[in-house]
């Protein structure tokens, strides 16, 4: 792993970050499923929703098609400036 952003586009970028949320879920002993809500912080939101049909693609691919409740805010600028978009995941992994 090298810590830094990866290159190209907004897809690249969700491509990574989501398999980041997936590979702390799955650390915790969580699978995709367990996901109640998605919070995708934006630099772009018109790259975004341009890309929103190969986000979800890769969404399917990765997660399947169950949901979560999601949201997506723009904001001005993230940590990193080469990033365009960080996620924000929560789950439940039941009371055991």
């Amino acid at each position: 792993m090298t810590r830094k952003i990866v290159l190209g586009g907004i897809l690249e970028q969700f491509e990574r970050a989501f398999a980041n949320v997936h590979a702390t879920l799955e650390h915790a002993g969580g699978k995709p499923t367990d996901l109640v809500d998605v919070t995708s912080y934006l630099t772009d939101i018109d790259d975004y929703q341009r890309n929103g049909k190969a986000i979800g693609q890769k969404w399917r691919e990765m997660a399947g098609t169950e949901y979560p409740a999601m949201a997506g805010i723009g904001v001005t600028q993230l940590w990193q400036p080469e990033a365009l978009i960080e996620i924000q995941g929560v789950a439940y992994l039941g009371d055991e």
